[in-house]
């Protein structure tokens, strides 16, 4: 379609496929609605963000930015006196698509809670408490108000750790879970005409966490193969772009590293000790695990712990009571350095801690033996260096908060912050975890067939999309537009790229989200997604 613009954009999200054995399977002739846009449009590899993680990567597909230009950096920010609460949408310092191209349906996109007063419609995703109501969850009130009508079961998300076991019924319970998200969709895409559609379903990526099965995975990549269907058609019907897009990759796990167990070691990480209320617990007998037990003999689960008591009381417990948590584990008055969430370690200096041990004036040398220390961490059989390590000024250059020092597994290997007995654990429940290779995908009006993207990264999506849409790139994206792409003569290929300047995108006016209370139950859900131990 030489020389036209696309009438409107369509993201499709599939969280965690990874691109290696999507091709191979489109090869096999296993995918045939891929395989459409292999040869009909382009497909390529995409880079996630470092870590190739869930939190960050999806905020920077949505925006072109990278973290220290977005703002979000993990599931749960870090305060000054070592506590946690959950990132939210109120965080976000760049605007999304949504923003820009309107109207637009947004459903199930992580890291979006609380919806934001948008011209279109959202369902929040991930990090959405399930007893999330009203407009909080879903805009316009009208909307949901109809998903409690047609969808009444309608669920955020699925705890696979749960099923660990019963694999089988894991496979039904997620088919289930699917089939409820497209019937959001399709209710979405009835209620309006929107410019824009950017919908995710995080399937795939909850399916492998805990099955890395060729068979398994080949059946459902099949299934999923319909969804990528639908929505080709939707975008032949409506002249719309189609991006198909994964925040990383997928890859099986050897080990689990504990890198705050090795810090310990290394004499970086103090571990609390006898004194205070949680020496009196451990002296006592008194852990996490013996009080959910009883509880649980009693019909008390710790999931419903989580949904009926305060944040305030979860948190006054967990800092008493000894447990798996490496932070409340930990003596900050005897720590250097320490892993937070998934990738991030900070020194822990005077100035960002309340009760930081290392004078800012001395946090490069311990950053220097820091790095040094965590580039020596081995595989236990094989001597080789388990994790890429970046200095996080280098990394996130834009922003003078971010963490110290960033890292992320090499391919098989897991970070983890558990303050467990040994730095190195094989996998029992989680089984394969994030890569860095996602998909890039592209068919429609502009897109060259088989055509594809050189080095590309999540942040580059938006930037493409705004521009093939004939919209001005914000000039805080770290994102290229990916001029490769679109077909010669096309009107995104002749036209210059443009830069503008966007409002920040803030939520609503008022409370902020975080100190609402039904966020009491989110870290729970990140346990039971296993993105927490």
């Amino acid at each position: 379609m030489t020389g036209t613009t696309a009438e409107g954009a369509f993201v499709l999200g599939l969280d965690g496929v990874p691109w290696e054995p999507l091709t191979r399977w489109v090869d096999a002739g296993l995918l045939p609605n891929v395989e459409r846009l292999f040869t009909d449009g382009a497909a390529g590899p995409l880079e996630s963000t470092v870590p190739a993680n869930t939190p960050i990567a999806w905020p920077s597909i949505a925006t072109g930015a990278r973290p220290d230009t977005h703002g979000i950096y993990e599931f749960m920010r870090l305060d000054e006196e070592y506590g946690q609460q959950p990132y939210t949408s109120d965080d976000r310092r760049q605007p999304p698509l949504w923003d820009i191209v309107t109207p637009a349906a947004v459903g199930n996109v992580p890291m979006t809670y609380p919806a934001s007063e948008i011209d279109g419609q959202m369902v929040t995703g991930m990090m959405t408490p399930e007893s999330a109501s009203g407009q909080r969850f879903a805009r316009p009130s009208a909307l949901a108000t109809a998903i409690e009508r047609r969808l009444p079961e309608y669920q955020v998300g699925l705890d696979w750790k749960e099923y660990h076991g019963r694999e089988e019924e894991f496979v039904s319970a997620l088919r289930s879970l699917v089939e409820s998200r497209r019937d959001l969709l399709d209710l979405m895409l009835e209620r309006d005409d929107p410019e824009l559609v950017f919908f995710v379903f995080t399937g795939p990526d909850r399916l492998q966490h805990l099955v890395w099965d060729e068979a398994v995975l080949k059946e459902q990549y099949q299934y999923f193969d319909g969804i990528v269907g639908d929505a080709i058609d939707y975008c032949e019907a409506n002249d719309y772009a189609l991006f198909v897009v994964s925040d990383h990759g997928f890859g099986e796990i050897d080990y689990h590293v504990n890198v705050n167990r090795y810090l310990l070691e290394r004499g970086f990480f103090a571990e609390e000790g006898d004194a205070g209320v949680r020496g009196l617990f451990s002296r006592a007998g008194v852990s996490k695990d013996r009080v959910t037990d009883a509880l649980e003999r009693i019909g008390v689960t710790e999931d419903l712990l989580v949904d009926v008591l305060p944040q305030s009381v979860l948190q006054a417990a967990a800092t008493r009571v000894p447990g798996d948590h490496s932070l409340y584990d930990m003596d900050p008055t005897g720590t250097q350095a320490f892993l937070h969430g998934l990738g991030s370690v900070y020194v822990n200096d005077t100035e960002r801690f309340a009760s930081g041990t290392v004078d800012p004036a001395d946090v490069p040398a311990v950053k220097t033996r820091l790095v040094e220390a965590l580039r020596g961490l081995e595989d236990p059989t094989t001597g080789r260096p388990v994790l890429d390590v970046h200095d996080g000024v280098d990394l996130y250059s834009g922003d003078e908060f971010a963490p110290d020092v960033v890292i992320d597994g090499r391919e098989r290997y897991r970070v983890t912050p558990d303050l467990a007995e040994e730095t190195f654990k094989e996998p029992t429940v989680k089984v394969a975890d994030h890569r860095p290779d996602g998909v890039f995908l592209a068919k429609g009006p502009g897109i060259e067939p088989g055509s594809r993207p050189e080095d590309a990264t999540v942040a580059d999506v938006a930037p493409t999309v705004l521009h093939l849409m004939g919209e001005a790139v914000p000039a805080g994206a770290d994102g290229r537009v990916l001029s490769e792409l679109f077909e010669a003569g096309s009107d995104p290929a002749e036209r210059a790229v443009e830069q503008t300047t966007y409002d920040r995108e803030g939520g609503d006016a008022g409370e902020r989200a975080r100190d609402h209370e039904d966020f009491s139950e989110v870290e729970g859900r990140l346990r039971g997604l296993g993105y927490m131990e």
